[in-house]
């Protein structure tokens, strides 16, 4: 029996919806507010989790979602971003609740070309906090500006970013198993050149996975190979016949956020994948650059202290522009970690690393990054509005979400036909293997920097396509 807070399955509230083609979330709406209103959902209550009322009421996970907006606007019902939605203190009597601007509103800018490539995250103040720090590490720097970049002048960023991390399960470590790199991106290719052996190394992936993954592994001239995976993550028993076969040495993986299904692989799922890690020699790099709210796991590192490599980034909750990023080694590989780095680029530029210290250690920062998750929250509920009777796996702490196409379209027709609406997206090709068959499925990144009438009008454009798909498939 699982729990979620107060709800346990099985005994969650569950409404009568009436029969009839009426709209559903209107009416699940309707029966949400009778429900407070005879006593039955009490205030501080916490709702069924989307997903599961969705099950229980045979209907789609976006009509649920649509129904939560609608009340959550009018005040009825309150989110709290990471732990749910529940009934409101003070719900009106009647009417919507205005809602207060909020600072990251205010920087964002109205345009009909809306680009969902990548994430773009919201101003909610950390472009005021990186300009105070530039100009304090300018006109005082802690590191100087004379000298060559050394580790013993990084120890203060690498306890920040212990700091920054707080309750992130990754075991037992310390500064000395931290090495700074230029962006998550950078901090991969540190540790595939810290593990990597042999004229033609394999590094195992999911089939669909970061692209990112295959470009560094190309660039080292390893060989990867893709593994078959579920809705809870790679498949114990064929990534032990993938590594077998292959003689692999590496797993790059994503479990918190799979990239680009949004998809999360639970701990046990984590345990049986660790011990195919032991059983054949692999290590595992975890990339956690897109987890945006508090760990629902035990990172693999924490798993396997002596072959799990961490790398996440400040990127998708701060800033992708100052390609701040880490990797953390798993015991007795900090050397090895720290030799690819120095023999790569010597270190970060002593300014900053300063920046880096600055920022992560500074009392606003917590708030800051509230207010970005709540504001990528917001987006991702337009989205889940007007798309979610289609099939979406999404997150509300998630920049990104994940469409399955209705029958009729292909991924690549899509995403040009989207282009031509002024919208660009990816297709899961982008996530595939060269020689692999992808989904028929594209991913939408948040883009926080237009205006949300902006981007409800381009979650609109995309409704209008995959309501008419075309009389004849494009192969």
């Amino acid at each position: 029996m699982s729990v979620y807070g107060n709800i346990v399955l099985g005994t969650i509230w569950v409404p009568e919806l009436p029969d009839g083609q009426g709209s559903k979330y209107k009416a699940l709406a309707a029966a949400t507010r009778a429900a407070i209103a005879d006593g039955t959902l009490t205030v501080g209550q916490k709702l069924p989790p989307v997903r599961d009322l969705a099950w229980e009421l045979k209907i789609t996970p976006g009509t649920v979602a649509r129904a939560y907006t609608l009340l959550t606007d009018e005040g009825v019902l309150e989110a709290a971003v990471g732990r749910g939605t529940f009934v409101a203190e003070l719900a009106p009597a009647g009417g919507a609740v205005v809602r207060p601007a909020t600072v990251w509103r205010a920087t964002a800018v109205e345009s009909e070309e809306v680009n969902l490539y990548s994430p773009n995250l919201p101003d909610a103040g950390q472009g005021a906090l990186i300009q105070e720090v530039m100009i304090r590490v300018a006109q005082d720097p802690p590191s100087g500006f004379l000298n060559y970049p050394a580790r013993a002048k990084t120890v203060d960023a690498r306890r920040a970013i212990i700091g920054w991390l707080g309750q992130t399960p990754l075991g037992s470590y310390d500064e000395n198993h931290i090495v700074l790199s230029h962006g998550g991106q950078n901090a991969i290719a540190l540790v595939l050149q810290a593990v990597l052996s042999g004229a033609e190394p394999v590094v195992l992936t999911e089939d669909l996975t970061y692209p990112g993954f295959r470009r560094v592994a190309d660039l080292l001239r390893a060989r990867t190979v893709s593994v078959p995976m579920d809705a809870h993550g790679l498949i114990p028993e064929a990534l032990e016949a993938a590594a077998r076969e292959h003689g692999a040495q590496v797993l790059c993986t994503s479990p918190e956020v799979h990239n680009p299904t949004a998809g999360f692989t639970p701990h046990e799922r984590r345990q049986e994948l660790a011990d195919v890690a032991r059983r054949c020699d692999l290590q595992v790099i975890e990339d956690d650059c897109y987890r945006m709210s508090e760990a629902r796991a035990p990172s693999y590192r924490m798993l396997l202290p002596e072959r799990g490599w961490y790398v996440s980034s400040i990127s998708k909750t701060i800033t992708p522009a100052l390609r701040m990023g880490f990797a953390i080694a798993p015991d007795g590989r900090q050397s090895a970690l720290r030799r690819a780095a120095e023999h790569s680029y010597f270190g970060l530029a002593t300014p900053l690393v300063d920046m880096m210290t600055a920022i992560l250690t500074d009392p606003r920062l917590p708030g800051i990054t509230e207010k970005v998750c709540a504001g990528i929250s917001d987006y991702m509920r337009m989205a889940v509005n007007i798309l979610g009777s289609y099939e979406v796996t999404w997150r509300a702490d998630v920049p990104f979400l994940w469409l399955t196409l209705p029958p009729g379209w292909r991924a690549g027709v899509f995403c040009q036909a989207a282009e031509g609406a002024g919208v660009k997206i990816r297709p899961a090709e982008e996530f595939a293997a060269r020689d692999a068959r992808a989904p028929h499925a594209v991913r939408l990144a948040i883009n926080a920097q237009v205006t949300p009438a902006s981007f409800e009008a381009a979650m609109g454009r995309l409704r209008v396509l995959l309501d008419n798909p075309p009389e004849r498939i494009s192969v």
